[in-house]
């Protein structure tokens, strides 16, 4: 598993909100073009989002959270191919939030799909989104 970290100049409860709103999603996220929530959790926080990023990759990950700890787990939901599982937690610090990203490929996923969602890359983007938008 990929992990990386970054600080964001904004609050823990603005980027918790944000990551976790899955309406965002298509803002930060290279490549998507839609996530629909399948079903909501507890807290009414999504608990199964369907991605597609083209019409030869899409996936369901299934989402775990921890509230007070501001951490946000995922894995591809049974049977699904192609998939990542992952992790993101927000840690208040000086200058903002340690936001830390990780990421693991399903097997099955092909080169060019590992490209799209490098964590890197990905950590990136939702830290570009909220240094630049009013979001949150």
């Amino acid at each position: 598993m990929q992990v990386v970290s970054t600080v964001i100049s904004r609050s823990v409860e603005a980027c918790w909100s944000v990551f976790t709103d899955p309406t965002k999603l298509t803002s930060w996220v290279p490549g998507l073009r839609d996530a629909r929530v399948i079903e909501l959790g507890d807290e009414g926080l999504p608990r199964e989002v369907q991605f597609e990023f083209a019409a030869t990759l899409a996936y369901s990950l299934i989402y775990s959270y921890d509230v007070v700890a501001r951490m946000v787990t995922w894995d591809p939901r049974d049977g699904d191919k192609g998939g990542v599982r992952g992790f993101a937690s927000f840690a208040n610090t000086e200058g903002g939030t340690q936001f830390t990203y990780a990421l693991e490929h399903d097997d099955a996923r092909k080169a060019a799909e590992r490209a799209i969602d490098n964590p890197r890359t990905l950590a990136e983007a939702f830290a570009r989104l909220m240094h630049e938008s009013p979001l949150g």
